[in-house]
């Protein structure tokens, strides 16, 4: 391995390591598993009602529900305390990337552990698109990461195959996502050879897997409300407009700037070109968030999810085809595809490829911040709403108080559908009013649930239920 291979070897492990710890530390300290849908799945883990609320809907799911969910329900239940169960629940959540780089990393055998570091790629460079908005494609991708590892290198044995094998059912009933990626891993070890055992393996854990949700999904039908629902955002889930998010086009821009700037630097500063390009675009950068920049990445945070399958499968495939190249399988004998390969290992690429990672993070660095500072500031002013005497009773209820008193620039951050619960959150669970966006169209609870859930003996207080009670009767019968 050349020093220029190293160095971004290095480099991408370290950047993988520190964003998974940073998500940790970051999610918990500025409460982001609150955020957008986070606000209902926090609200529902310290009423202790989680399936009730809404994870019947999407049963096949159901490893997000364990992995994250049901751990901070415990907690609750445990210690009679709302607020724990929520702290328990954003823990889980946000330390899934460090888990899985260390599940890689422990079932990665191949040298060099290839897998382990694209994962931890995948982990700094992708995962920072969704990352404070609680999607459970952040689950399935972290997941896949050990599932693929397992699959590409692990011996086949009995005890592997019952891993694989349970790796891949908890992938595939994590999020719809898991489908794809655990089709993927069929198909890469499909190009082992038909006849080498790890593909049987993996084909008989995907078959199982596949099984698996199909009975879940047949058993546990999402309600009729829900039903539409389920079926319009899963048409959404390729629609142009997520390409065109002002963070995705913002990062394409960044890539091809510094592409142009390295094609046009003189040859004699050929060793110093990408830092030279780097700075270049850096300085760009600089001006733009300083003089142009207007956006927010908030929303859309949800919506990128789909970027992150479809990245965490251009890395898998890259990661994939380099080490089956290696091992003088047929792709090794496809001549352009064996070219392009090649040319991934040269010091040229692998000299470019540390500045392009040096920019994207940084690029993902001063979103973050943004979104951070915008973030405090909205909850701010749902808490000062939740807990003050405005009020705007004829939204059908006197302790009811409309988002629209806030000011847009902070409601940018705001996720219609959820923020009645936030606004319990972020008021100890003891608001004065519920906020609610008069505007909303998407009811989470039915009268009947949220009557069940107000009448019985939980921890969270009696009067707050009971506030929830008469917002959802109100829309929902």
């Amino acid at each position: 391995m050349s020093d220029a291979r190293r160095a971004l070897r290095r480099f991408v492990v370290a950047a993988g390591l520190v964003a998974a710890l940073l998500f940790i530390v970051v999610g918990l300290a500025f409460d982001l598993q609150t955020y957008g849908d986070g606000s209902i799945f926090s609200y529902a883990v310290a009423t202790r009602e989680v399936w009730a609320f809404h994870w019947h809907n999407i049963a096949t799911r159901v490893a997000t529900y364990a992995l994250t969910l049901a751990p901070g329900e415990f907690a609750v239940a445990l210690t009679g305390a709302p607020a724990a169960g929520v702290f328990v629940y954003g823990l889980f959540f946000f330390a899934a990337p460090a888990v899985s780089l260390a599940a890689a990393f422990a079932l990665d055998r191949d040298i060099g552990r290839p897998y382990f570091v694209a994962s931890c790629a995948a982990t700094a460079l992708l995962a920072p698109l969704v990352f404070g908005f609680p999607t459970e494609m952040w689950i399935a991708v972290t997941l896949f990461w050990p599932a693929f590892s397992c699959a590409m290198t692990t011996r086949v044995s009995a005890p592997s195959s019952v891993l694989l094998a349970v790796l891949t059912c908890t992938l595939v009933l994590s999020h719809e996502g898991g489908l794809v990626l655990g089709f993927g891993m069929v198909a890469a070890t499909a190009l082992l050879g038909f006849r080498d055992a790890r593909f049987f393996r993996a084909l008989a854990s995907y078959s199982l897997a596949v099984a698996a949700w199909l009975a879940v999904n047949q058993i546990a039908q999402p309600d009729s409300y829900f039903g539409e629902v389920r079926l319009r955002a899963a048409s959404e889930f390729f629609e142009a407009k997520i390409f065109a998010s002002p963070l995705l086009v913002l990062l394409v821009a960044v890539l091809v700037g510094y592409a142009l700037v390295l094609a046009i630097l003189p040859r004699i500063a050929a060793r110093r070109a990408p830092l030279i390009a780097m700075v270049v675009v850096a300085t760009a950068l600089a001006v733009w968030w300083a003089l142009f920049d207007t956006a927010l990445h908030a929303d859309n945070r949800y919506y990128l999810r789909t970027i992150l399958l479809i990245g965490t499968c251009a890395f898998a495939t890259v990661v994939g085809l380099m080490q089956l190249a290696d091992k003088k399988t047929v792709v090794s004998r496809i001549a352009p595809l064996s070219r392009a390969l090649a040319f991934l290992k040269t010091d040229l690429f692998t000299r470019g490829a540390v500045g392009a990672v040096a920019l994207v993070l940084v690029v993902h660095a001063v979103e973050i911040a943004k979104f951070l500072e915008g973030f405090v500031a909205y909850r701010a002013a749902v808490r000062a709403l939740a807990t003050g005497e405005a009020a705007d009773p004829e939204l059908g209820a006197p302790f009811l108080v409309s988002s629209q008193r806030i000011a847009d620039d902070l409601n940018r951050l705001s996720w219609f559908s959820t923020t009645p619960y936030l606004s319990a959150l972020v008021a100890d669970f003891r608001p004065n009013r519920l906020v609610v966006d008069p505007k909303g169209n998407y009811f989470w609870l039915s009268c009947a649930t949220a009557t069940e859930a107000a009448r019985a003996k939980r921890a969270a207080p009696e009067e707050t239920r009971e506030m929830i009670r008469v917002y959802s009767c109100l829309h929902r019968n």
